[in-house]
């Protein structure tokens, strides 16, 4: 887990204390925080004398006590070109800092003020509802404006600035009503919501299926089409550059293309920055984007799209590390737009939204879905199957794989899903069962094979079948990154070992040995596929990585759903549906011949779930178990880490908050110097809990207390 280093600071204040009545957990609007404007104290003799205008400024310091309005100067020189959301240069605590210009007004109640230096370019990149966007995002997640600036905003390019903006003649008409969303109940109302200017908020539950009835791209173009229709603009999110080339493909027969613009970090900073510029300047009618684009202020904003709320890609790294799913609703919520989140699935965080109300379901039955979907069914599910391989739930490919597989292929290409990328780590002596290490004591993982030798027995260290080309294991070692054919057991000198996980790439050797016949192809972050044509092939793959058929797979095994579900984290259960069912919307309706084999337990509730194409169900009973548990979206939680003498200070001081459970704190096992604390409130509570961590924060950072603390509100691995 990455967190934000807090600066040393002083004890919380008993100031905090939260508000009254309910919080809800997204609300409808943004109420500006009053700051008094300060300075920084320096000397009479670096005040400007002659005052047009004052601009008040948030200064680009993350210094958590530093996050208020500043009071400068503007200079006749200044006073015509600066205007309220302009970057620009002041000198702070004696550097040039950057700085965003707010607001502008006639005086301030400071006695002396430094002079702005000069503008960071003439481009208005904040308009008004960016600024109020920032700071909701900022006080939803305990953070600081210029941290969510510098999450939100492209870099300055000046040639891209400067560039003039081509002219385009009037706009073609969209064209919407012949969408795979009007199929669903509940969509075709939705579309003609958007189209009439209202601002509808809605969940749609995608079918996974390699139909036009599972085309989530363009059900989501044609919303931003009807959005357009009634004279507004959209916004569409998705999680990576893949999926965002998608939407634009979609939106291609919709909206006119020549007013669509792409925000993705691979474009560069030059046309990243110049497709921000154009969509602020009007020039767009919808923006496409990755995370960044849920920031971006359209003018004459109807609708956010965002595709698969739940995938890891929107977690960001940085501080505060907002959510995109939280980040879409309080735009959406403070521009009056409106939302339409859309899955395959029900994260848990949408169907708290459903049940409270502030979303509607566009869906239909299981049974539907079932007839659009291909055939699932789980390994040795079946009595006779059991009875004739006992150990077919056990194994990682049972006979129920090879024959999925063997009938897929007369089809057509075949899908193989593996959790983990390599080859095999988790590895164990065979003879005495100790973990095999390095010589610095490292762990080793399996990283490929010598080259091969002719044998008639049976690898001792793989376990392959004789008569086949071997070579021996390459094993490495994750700490000093040593790799080495010729190693051994530290504690018995054995050469055997065996796993517990095996990655894709060790996979597709196995699967070439036992289809010598066929092409077998691998595709992981690393190693992208394009897409595949309409031929017998078997492509091993990484969630995610998944290479398009052309006519959809004929079939797809999923392999390791226990290793999934088994993970050490609150999401696990819902991540492995989100990543089975992605997988099955790849594959041809069962009615054609498509079937989709899950390997997992088949007696666990998120299998059933799968098998059932039951996400509402598995939702209902996954958000009423983490309430009874205390766990979010029923309730909110903040972690805080660190030193363990200023945490044991921090949760003394925070016993004035009974309205907050406290969790610790708790000594890392690996450092009994650092702990970790753990901060929750019922959901109704959970902005005060950002104010309390981010007044805590800021007490602690003006003071300069002594023990650096780290803290995230919202941490997607709690465990």
């Amino acid at each position: 887990m990455s967190f934000r280093r807090l600066s040393r600071g002083t004890a919380l204040e008993s100031t905090v204390r939260p508000s009254a009545g309910r919080v809800e957990p997204v609300g409808d609007g943004w109420q500006a925080e009053g700051m008094a404007a300060q300075q920084d104290g320096s000397g009479p003799d670096q005040a400007l004398t002659e005052t047009a205008l004052v601009a008040q400024v948030y200064v680009d310091l993350s210094l958590p006590h530093l996050d208020h309005l500043f009071d400068y100067a503007v200079g006749p020189q200044l006073a015509e070109q600066v205007q309220p959301g302009v970057r620009a240069k002041v000198r702070f605590s004696g550097r040039l800092v950057d700085a965003y210009v707010m607001e502008l007004s006639p005086t301030s109640d400071q006695p002396r003020l430094l002079p702005l230096i000069r503008l960071a370019g003439s481009e208005v990149v904040l308009p008004p509802a960016g600024r109020r966007l920032l700071r909701a995002v900022a006080d939803h997640c305990g953070g600081s404006f210029v941290d969510v600036a510098r999450l939100a905003l492209p870099p300055r390019h000046a040639t891209a600035a400067r560039a003039q903006p081509p002219v385009l003649p009037p706009p073609a008409p969209p064209r919407w009503r012949d969408s795979p969303l009007a199929e669903y109940r509940a969509g075709d109302g939705f579309l003609a919501a958007l189209a009439a200017g209202g601002a509808p908020r809605a969940l749609w539950e995608v079918a996974p299926a390699a139909s036009p009835l599972g085309d989530w791209a363009d059900g989501l173009a044609a919303a931003a089409a009807a959005t357009v229709e009634s004279g507004r603009n959209a916004i569409l999110v998705a999680p990576d550059a893949k999926d965002c080339d998608r939407l634009v493909a979609a939106l291609q027969s919709r909206v006119d293309p020549r007013r669509v613009v792409r925000q993705t970090a691979d474009l560069g900073p030059a046309a990243r920055y110049r497709g921000y510029l154009a969509a602020l300047a009007g020039r767009a009618q919808v923006v496409v984007g990755s995370r960044a684009a849920a920031y971006l202020p359209l003018p004459e904003l109807g609708l956010i799209g965002l595709w698969d709320d739940a995938d890891d890609s929107y977690v960001e790294p940085r501080a505060p590390y907002p959510l995109t799913r939280d980040v879409v609703a309080l735009h959406a919520s403070g521009r009056g737009a409106g939302l339409l989140l859309a899955a395959h699935g029900r994260s848990p965080e949408a169907a708290a939204w459903l049940e409270q109300g502030w979303l509607r379901p566009i869906s239909q039955p299981p049974a539907w879905t079932r007839r659009q979907s291909a055939r699932t069914q789980v390994a040795g599910q079946s009595d006779q199957a059991e009875r004739l391989a006992p150990a077919v739930r056990s194994a990682r490919l049972p006979h129920d794989v090879f024959a999925v597989i063997r009938a897929g292929l007369g089809l057509g290409p075949v899908l193989i899903q593996v959790p983990h990328r390599g080859h095999r780590r988790g590895l164990f002596c065979r003879d005495c069962g100790q973990p095999l290490r390095c010589v610095c004591g490292g762990p080793l993982v399996e990283i490929g094979w010598t080259a091969a030798e002719p044998t008639s027995a049976p690898s001792s260290a793989s376990g392959r079948p004789g008569g086949r080309q071997v070579g021996r294991p390459q094993l490495s070692c994750r700490w000093c990154g040593r790799s080495s054919a010729d190693w051994r057991c530290l504690h018995c000198r054995s050469q055997r070992y065996r796993a517990t996980t095996t990655g894709a790439a060790r996979t597709a050797e196995e699967l070439a040995q036992a289809f010598p016949e066929v092409t077998v192809l691998h595709a992981d972050g690393d190693n992208p596929l394009p897409g595949l044509p309409d031929r017998p092939a078997l492509v091993v793959a990484t969630p995610g990585a998944e290479p398009t058929a052309e006519a959809g797979y004929a079939a797809a095994c999923l392999l390791d759903g226990a290793a999934l579900l088994a993970r050490p984290d609150l999401g696990a259960g819902p991540s492995a549906l989100r990543r089975w069912w992605a997988a099955t919307s790849l594959v041809r309706p069962g009615e054609v011949g498509g079937r989709v084999l899950l390997v997992a337990p088949p007696q666990d509730r998120t299998v059933q779930a799968w098998l059932r194409l039951d996400p509402a169900g598995f939702a209902s009973r996954e958000l009423a178990d983490r309430a009874l548990a205390h766990l979010p979206p029923a309730f909110r939680l903040a972690s805080l880490q660190g030193e363990a003498a200023a945490l044991a200070e921090v949760e003394a001081q925070l016993a004035a908050a009974s309205w907050v459970e406290r969790l610790g704190p708790t000594a890392d096992p690996g450092d009994p110097d650092q702990a970790r604390l753990i901060l929750r409130c019922p959901a109704a509570q959970g902005r005060d809990l950002a104010g309390l961590v981010r007044g805590l924060a800021q007490a602690r950072s003006g003071a300069k207390t002594p023990g650096a603390i780290s803290w995230r509100l919202d941490p997607v691995d709690l465990f």
